[in-house]
């Protein structure tokens, strides 16, 4: 994902699995197969959009990496019993910043404004 939302901002456009894997290559040690997979298993959930070019894919990022984080973040709120007990938590464990980006986030939600881009 990192790769892909790299290429973005630098205004590269979608990627296939071998520009992944030469991205990817000094970094880890990984077979340009399991490059594939990946990328096609993160496809099917709906995390990145394909599109044929000639054989091969090109793959984009549906979401930003704010938004992707967002969507992990209220998974795991999907995990607990009790949401409200596991909200009350995480805004007790955030610094005043964070507080301050929270109390602004949810004044905007009231007053029916978009969130930012």
């Amino acid at each position: 994902m990192e790769v892909l939302w790299a290429r973005e901002d630098a205004g590269q456009g979608a990627a296939t699995a071998r520009d992944v894997s030469r991205a990817l290559a000094s970094e880890r040690d990984l077979a340009h197969t399991t490059v594939m997979t990946v990328l096609d298993r993160l496809a099917k959930k709906g995390f990145l959009a394909r599109e044929r070019d000639g054989r091969a894919w090109r793959y984009r990022p549906v979401a930003s990496r704010e938004g992707y984080v967002a969507e992990l973040m209220l998974g795991a709120l999907n995990e607990t019993g009790d949401r409200d007990a596991a909200l009350a938590h995480f805004v007790r464990s955030v610094t005043q910043d964070e507080a301050a980006v929270i109390r602004q986030a949810l004044a905007d939600l009231l007053a029916g404004k978009e969130p930012p881009a």
